[in-house]
């Protein structure tokens, strides 16, 4: 059986700076950053991330990896909650990854970064959200992140 998807939703976010806290006995370097804001637009879903709901903890690997573990706050346009955590990587050559920490313009074709999110919201409209599984075909901006997601059927 070949899985499909189906497209439910983008989300584009601005983030602050990373604060880098070093790099750990097991060798990895953590930082946070955390979300300034956000807009949620597609036929799933509508609203906004809530401003300084949270943020993302990745953690650079030694192999040079990014190893995303981000949470916060979406609200939709009529006005439910919903608590969002993405899990997820992002990797390309070591020159392509430092012009991405630079916030530099990159082509998405010369990096690989794909999220997992999980939710959580009240029973209602929005509970759909918490029984599919979804992939997250991300891109690294400037200013944050433009993320479009999949519902896997």
């Amino acid at each position: 059986m070949q899985p499909q998807l189906e497209f439910a939703f983008s989300i584009r976010i601005t983030l602050e700076n990373a604060s880098y806290l070093g790099v750990s006995p097991a060798g990895y370097e953590r930082a946070a950053v955390y979300v300034k804001e956000g807009v949620i637009e597609g036929p799933g879903l509508r609203g906004k991330v809530l401003p300084h709901s949270g943020g993302d903890w990745p953690a650079k690997r030694p192999d040079g990896v990014l190893d995303f573990d981000a949470r916060y706050l979406l609200e939709t346009d009529d006005g439910v909650v919903i608590y969002m955590q993405n899990r997820g990587y992002r990797w390309a050559s070591p020159e392509v990854m430092a012009r991405l920490a630079r916030r530099e313009p990159v082509d998405p074709s010369e990096y690989y970064m794909r999220v997992t999110p999980k939710f959580e919201v009240q029973t209602g409209k929005y509970d759909w959200l918490t029984r599919y599984v979804f992939v997250g075909v991300a891109l690294k901006t400037p200013n944050g992140n433009e993320i479009h997601y999949y519902k896997v059927l």
